[in-house]
């Protein structure tokens, strides 16, 4: 994106947010929490509510010289060293993020910024490769020495001036070592808890990142999801996770799991901050050559307008009457704002979560070989199993590396029968969502992202069988997931999901049924609640 469009598409966006921010902000700060419980204290900045906040009203700040980047880079910092300890979500604060501000500020005062991320703090997941600070995955087998180079979408990230904050917690190797893992534990960093209710699970993999977002941390966060490990942490944190089309954010340098499905993504608080971040990731074209972040958030009839937008909402019973319920409710807000809300149910499900996961196993294994032998420790998968069987801290929640074990035996990607699986859930997968946007003349297909909370349990492991990311998930279709509504204390998150491609349009989509929705609400860092809200 040349400087002339970037400046525009900048403008717009920053108008957009402020017309938004006034009567919301007021509403949230006003009452966050249930009942009007009161905000957690320390997130406000010489009268910057940093829970609320947004990119484009920083950079209004900043552009005025109201605020600094440093003074809010410091105010962040500060902030993880009061709470973090609550919820283990950050594991690595980086040595040059005051001077990655300091830097950020003179180019604020010469008036040559790099764009709307310049000077806004960034926490990266763990397991994508920074220069300066160890990358993990959460296993000790990576803890020596970080990568000699920086991933690509933390070069990117860099170039356009974002102030990369640390490192994030996640579920050790994206929840792909385990048959019975427990999310938001990995051997680094132990136990990621969630912000709502404390002994409560933060869903993964990319916990640390939704965690540290829910109890404003950074402004925003990057996450990587395979299937649901961006917009299940979203959804149960109660913030904002767009999972980008596949190929439209560079994956190298990032640990995979699969080629055919990884992707990482932007996380925010809200769906602006969550947009100007992917256009930044993306390399601000989408793949059609337009601009990576939405269309129509220039003004407020363009956040707010639902008028005769058609959504599919595919209501998913299995995850409980109490999800349920806030999926009426929505699909009620949703119909008072002129939206056509139809009830569809996606075909070929059952195939999908048949031939899933032996695809993976053998994507898995010829991936994670390639991305072992650009760090130093085990070279290969095989390795890396030993690894773990002979260091017992990497036993402490779950022993078990089940899967490792199958994808070291998997068909290899190769074989025939593996390319027949892949084929097939490529194109029921794509199926599944063009077939049902076409028949009902849907802009976008909606389902519960999350059930609540379950409660975590090392022994038990999660209880995560949450269909709805499944299918943009392994057809490579964008998926964005919004504050809905909760269950007692705990968020439940509305899942979007469109054709291929179509990530600007999802994001419009996004910030109008947040605008109507207004669901977000500050965590009050309870330590548990009554009744279990395990499935």
């Amino acid at each position: 994106m040349g400087k002339r469009s970037m400046a525009a598409m900048t403008a717009a966006l920053v108008a957009g947010s402020l017309l938004m921010a006034g009567p919301q902000a007021g509403a949230q700060a006003a009452g966050s929490g249930t009942g009007g419980s009161p905000k957690p204290s320390g997130t406000a900045l010489d009268g910057v509510d940093l829970d609320t906040v947004t990119i484009p009203e920083l950079q209004a700040r900043m552009a005025r010289g109201s605020l600094t980047s440093s003074a809010l880079t410091r105010a962040y910092l500060r902030r993880i060293e009061k709470v973090d300890s609550r919820i283990h979500s950050v594991l690595h604060v980086s040595p040059t993020a005051l001077r990655q501000a300091a830097a950020s500020d003179v180019r604020h005062r010469r008036g040559r910024t790099l764009g709307p991320l310049d000077g806004v703090p960034v926490l990266i997941k763990d397991n994508v490769n920074t220069r300066d600070m160890p990358t993990t995955a959460g296993s000790l087998a990576l803890a020596g020495s970080p990568p000699a180079t920086d991933a690509t979408l933390v070069k990117r990230l860099r170039k356009a001036g974002a102030v990369i904050l640390g490192k994030t917690n996640l579920s050790e190797w994206a929840n792909f070592r385990s048959a019975k893992p427990t999310s938001g534990w990995s051997a680094v960093g132990g136990q990621t808890r969630n912000p709502y209710v404390l002994d409560r699970n933060p869903c993964g993999s990319s916990s640390g990142s939704a965690a540290a977002l829910a109890a404003s941390l950074a402004q925003v966060a990057i996450g990587t999801e395979t299937d649901g490990s961006i917009v299940c942490p979203a959804g149960m944190n109660g913030v904002v996770g767009h999972k980008p089309s596949l190929g439209l954010v560079s994956q190298s340098g990032v640990a995979p799991i699969s080629a055919e499905q990884d992707t990482a993504g932007p996380m925010a608080r809200n769906v602006i901050d969550t947009a100007l971040t992917f256009s930044v990731l993306s390399g601000g074209k989408d793949a059609r050559g337009g601009e990576a972040a939405p269309r129509g958030l220039e003004g407020h009839p363009g956040l707010s307008n639902l008028r005769g937008k058609r959504i599919g909402l595919w209501r998913l019973p299995s995850l409980g009457s109490d999800v349920d319920a806030v999926m009426t409710r929505t699909a009620k807000q949703l119909r008072k704002a002129g939206a056509v809300v139809v009830e569809v149910k996606p075909p070929h499900q059952e195939r999908l979560a048949e031939l899933e996961f032996p695809a993976l196993l053998s994507e898995f294994h010829r991936d994670i070989d390639a991305y072992l032998a650009t760090r130093e420790g085990p070279q290969d998968l095989a390795e890396l199993i030993e690894f773990n069987r002979t260091h017992p801290e990497e036993q402490t929640c779950f022993p078990g590396q089940e899967l490792f074990e199958q994808a070291l035996a998997a068909p290899p990607t190769t074989d025939p029968r593996y390319r027949k699986t892949r084929a097939e859930l490529k194109d029921l997968s794509r199926r599944s969502i063009d077939e049902t946007m076409a028949s009902h003349r849907l802009d976008a297909i909606a389902a519960p992202t999350n059930p609540p909370a379950w409660t975590t349990d090392c022994a038990r492991g999660d209880n995560d069988v949450i269909p709805s990311s499944t299918p943009a998930a392994v057809a490579g279709y964008p998926s964005l997931s919004v504050p809905a509504g909760s269950v007692g204390e705990l968020p439940v998150g509305l899942l979007l999901m469109a054709g291929d491609q179509q990530d600007t349009e999802l994001l419009s989509l996004g910030a109008a049924v947040e605008h109507r929705l207004k669901a977000w609400r500050a965590p009050r860092f309870l330590p548990t609640v009554g009744g279990d809200a395990a499935r």
